[in-house]
């Protein structure tokens, strides 16, 4: 989306009585909360496209030095953005558990992608020693999901 046309859409959502507005193109979409000063999201079709918006710029900051302090051993980081579930079905058997021998190759998760399953497989094998992703949540595409040691 345009920045001049982003600048215009955050001007009238600042100015007004709307709370929040959201807006849906072929490039991506956005959405303006305001609540005491605009908080900006905007999510792109295509990941190197993506710019980082003034206003939301401290949130993904704070966010950052937790990401930094990664454990010990060999994250497994989400390859996309999308939904993490440890099991095939909700009432399946999690692929793997902590403890677990895996292989290189081996299924351990699916994220959920537009409405596309896509197996997520250990990079490395080794023992998983922790799962720092919850099951039906949400993750972004570097987020560490496993660590393998």
């Amino acid at each position: 989306m345009d920045l001049r046309k982003l600048k215009t859409l955050i001007d009238l959502v600042s100015e007004s009585n709307v709370s929040e507005l959201e807006i849906t193109e072929a490039e991506g979409k956005v959405r303006i909360v305001k609540g005491g000063g605009v908080v900006v999201q905007q999510m792109m079709a295509q990941p190197m496209m993506a710019q980082p918006v003034a206003a939301a710029a401290a949130p993904v900051a704070e966010a950052a030095p937790a990401a930094a302090a990664a454990p010990a051993g060999h994250a497994v980081k989400s390859p996309m953005v999308g939904t993490f579930y440890r099991s095939s079905s909700p009432g399946a058997k999690p692929f793997i558990e902590i403890g677990a021998q895996v292989k290189e190759g081996e299924t351990l998760c699916i994220i959920e992608a537009m409405k596309i399953l896509n197996e997520i497989e250990a990079d490395k094998s080794g023992t998983v020693t922790r799962v720092m992703a919850e099951n039906g949540q949400a993750v972004e595409y570097g987020q560490p999901l496993f660590v393998i040691e």
